[in-house]
C-alpha cells in the first residue's frame, strides 16, 4: 500500500506531498487543474515511460518519490531478495529521477536500479487504470489472466506455460540433433578418410621440432664429429691445452696467495675454471663420440619429415593443428556413431513433456470453462448497478490448432450492453466508458482474490452520472474493502463515497501554472462537494445537498451544519 507521494518539478507540479491512507482516496478538481497528472508522475515512479516534457519549464529535473507499506507481502519481500535489495519488513522506498535532457535515473530504498526493476516491483504493488487503460480489456492476453486469477488457475496456467517451453526447447534440439546427423552422414567417408590418415601417422606433438634437430644433426654428422674432437684436443689434451694453461697459472697463484692471501680468492677461480673447461672437454668427446654416421637413418628420418610436413601442409599449419583435427574428427566419428542413441533419448524426453502439457493443459481448459460460467455470472449481477442494464457478458473459448503456451484454447470477453443483440468481441460492442465499467465490474468481482494492494481508477466515471455514479461508488468502496484505490473523478456522489478526500486546484505564480493537492477537512469536502455538484458553493442549498450527500455515503464525515447567510 502506498502510504507517501513526493513529486518535484513534474509538470505543472512543483512541490507536491501527500500522505494515502487506506480505502477510498479521491482527487477531484476543476476540469483541467492537472488530477490525472499525479496518476502520469505515479506511472513514471514504477518503471513507466519517462520523457523529458515531464520536467517543469525552468527545472533542471524532476523527481517522484514513493513510500510503501511492504507489511506481509511475500512477493515483494522475495523480488527484493533476489535483486539483492536491502529492505526491512515494513517500508520499501522507490524514487525515480527525470533530467531535462531525457535520461533518468532509478532508486529502491537507495540503492541504484533501471526502470525494469522499478516495473517489477511496481507490478507487485499497484495496478493504474488511466484514462485509456481499460484498453487492455481488449486485450486476450490479459483477458486470459483475469480468468485464469479469477479461476485460481494463475499456477497451473504457469506450468503449462513452462511445460510447452520445454516441449518446444526439447524439439529444436531434437531437431537440430537430426540436422546434424544427416550433415555428418553426408560427410561420413570423408570424415573416415580424413582421421585414417592422420592416426596411420601415429604423429606425436612435438615430433616436427624433434626431427628437424634429428635430421641436422645426421645431415652434419662428419662436421660435428671433426669439430668436437678438435675442441676437446684445444682446450683438455693438445699440446698447449687450454687446461694445462689453467693449471700452471692456477698453482702460480696459489703460491703467491701464501704471501699474500689476499689472492687466495684468484686463485680459487683459476681453479674452478680449470675443472669448468676439464668438464666440457669431456663432454665434447662423449658428444663426439655418440654422433651416428648411419647414412640410412638419415635417409629414414627425411622420408618421416616429410609426411609429417605433408600432414602440417594439408591439415596444419601447425603439428598442434593437425593432432586438433585428428580429435576433432574422431568426436565428430563418435557422435555420428551415438548419435542415434542420443536421438531416441532426446525423443523420449520430447513425448513425456508433450504428454505432461497435455495432461496439465487439458485439466487448466476444464478449470478455465467451470471459471468462465462462475465470471459471467458475477460480472453480469453487477452490470445493471453501474449503467449496464441488459448487459451481457460471457467467456468464449476458440480451440487452438497446435500446441501452445496458453493452452488447448484462446480465451476472448464478449459482451452484448443491448438486450436482443448478440454478443461480440469487447472492442466491438462496447464504448470506451462502458469498457470502464467493465473493467471496474471485473475488478469488483476480483476484488477477494487479486492480491495488488492498491488500485488507481483514473476518471473511470467518464460518460455516467445520477445513480449510476452512485452505484460505481458503492463499487469502489467495495473492491477498496481491505486495500487502497485511488481515484480521480469529477463526479460528487463518487467523491462523496471517499474516507481520504484530495482536491487539486490550478494557480498562476509568476506567469506559470502551478498545480497544488491539498487533503480536505470535513468543511473544505462540503464545499468541494457543492462545487462538483454543480451549484454556487457559498449557497446555503448546495452546502446543505452536499451535506445530505456526504451524510447518506459516510455519516462522520459531514461536519455540523454552520449558520449561513445568503
Amino acid at each position: 500500500m502506498l502510504i507517501e507521494l513526493r513529486i518535484r518539478n513534474f509538470a505543472v507540479l512543483e512541490d507536491l506531498a501527500i500522505s494515502l491512507e487506506p480505502g477510498l482516496n479521491v482527487v477531484s478538481g476543476e476540469t483541467g487543474a492537472g488530477k490525472s497528472i499525479v496518476v502520469h508522475a505515479l506511472e513514471v515512479l514504477l518503471g513507466g515511460r519517462a520523457s523529458s516534457g515531464t520536467v517543469r519549464s525552468g527545472a533542471k529535473r524532476a523527481v517522484v518519490e514513493g513510500v510503501a507499506d511492504i507489511q506481509g507481502l511475500a512477493e515483494v519481500a522475495a523480488l527484493l531478495d533476489e535483486l539483492g535489495v536491502d529492505a526491512d519488513d515494513r517500508h520499501l522506498i522507490l524514487r525515480r529521477e527525470v533530467r531535462g535532457e531525457g535520461r533518468s535515473r532509478a532508486w529502491v530504498n537507495g540503492s541504484p536500479a533501471t526502470a525494469g526493476v522499478l516495473r517489477r516491483i511496481g507490478s507487485l504493488l499497484v495496478d493504474i487504470h488511466g484514462q485509456h487503460e481499460h484498453q487492455r480489456l481488449m486485450s486476450a492476453g490479459f483477458q486470459r489472466e483475469i480468468l485464469d486469477l479469477f479461476g485460481g488457475c494463475a499456477a497451473l496456467a504457469s506450468r503449462v506455460r513452462d511445460l510447452h517451453g520445454l516441449a518446444e526447447a526439447l524439439q529444436q534440439r531434437l531437431a537440430a540433433l537430426e540436422q546434424r546427423r544427416e550433415e555428418l552422414e553426408s560427410r561420413a567417408d570423408f570424415i573416415r578418410f580424413r582421421l585414417g590418415e592422420i592416426q596411420a601417422a601415429r604423429i606425436r606433438p612435438g615430433e616436427d621440432e624433434e626431427l628437424s634437430v634429428a635430421v641436422s644433426r645426421l645431415a652434419n654428422a662428419d662436421l660435428l664429429s671433426r669439430e668436437t674432437h678438435a675442441l676437446r684436443a684445444l682446450l683438455h689434451s693438445g699440446d698447449e691445452a687450454v687446461t694445462d694453461a689453467l693449471s700452471r697459472a692456477a698453482t702460480h697463484l696459489r703460491r703467491l696467495s701464501e704471501t699474500d692471501p689476499a689472492l687466495s680468492s684468484v686463485a680459487a677461480s683459476l681453479e674452478d675454471a680449470y675443472h669448468r673447461v676439464a668438464d666440457a672437454a669431456a663432454e665434447l668427446a662423449s658428444y663426439g663420440d655418440a654422433i651416428d654416421h648411419d647414412p640410412g637413418r638419415l635417409e629414414h628420418l627425411r622420408e618421416r619429415q616429410a609426411a609429417v610436413q605433408a600432414l602440417m601442409r594439408k591439415y596444419g599449419p601447425t603439428l598442434a593443428a593437425v593432432i586438433q583435427t585428428g580429435e576433432t574428427l574422431a568426436s565428430e566419428l563418435e557422435e555420428l556413431e551415438t548419435g542415434e542413441m542420443g536421438a531416441a533419448a532426446l525423443g523420449r524426453q520430447l513425448e513425456d513433456a508433450q504428454a505432461d502439457w497435455k495432461r496439465a493443459a487439458t485439466e487448466l481448459s476444464r478449470r478455465r470453462r467451470r471459471a468462465a460460467d462462475r465470471l459471467s455470472r458475477e460480472a453480469e449481477a453487477v452490470f445493471p448497478a453501474l449503467g449496464l442494464d441488459g448487459g451481457r457478458f460471457l467467456v468464449d473459448f476458440d480451440t487452438l490448432p497446435a500446441p501452445s503456451s496458453v493452452g488447448l484454447e484462446r480465451v476472448r470477453f464478449m459482451s452484448t450492453m443491448n438486450p436482443g443483440f448478440p454478443p461480440g468481441p469487447l472492442s466491438r460492442i462496447a464504448s470506451g466508458g462502458e469498457l470502464s465499467r467493465v473493467m471496474l465490474a471485473l475488478k469488483s468481482v476480483l476484488a477477494g482474490i487479486d492480491e495488488l494492494p492498491t488500485l488507481v481508477f483514473d476518471e473511470i466515471d467518464a460518460g455516467i452520472g445520477g445513480t449510476v455514479a452512485a452505484s460505481v461508488g458503492e463499487r469502489l468502496v467495495e473492491v477498496a474493502r481491505g486495500r487502497q484505490v485511488v481515484a480521480i473523478t469529477h463526479l460528487a456522489r463518487i467523491a462523496s463515497r471517499a474516507t481520504t478526500h484530495f482536491v487539486a486546484e490550478k494557480r498562476t505564480v509568476k506567469a506559470r501554472a502551478l498545480t497544488e493537492l491539498r487533503r480536505l477537512d470535513a468543511g473544505e469536502r462540503v464545499r468541494e462537494i457543492a462545487r462538483m455538484l454543480g451549484g454556487d458553493p457559498d449557497s446555503r442549498s448546495s452546502l446543505d445537498h452536499a451535506r445530505a450527500l456526504l451524510a447518506s455515503a459516510s455519516p462522520d464525515a459531514v461536519e455540523e451544519p454552520e449558520p449561513h447567510l445568503e
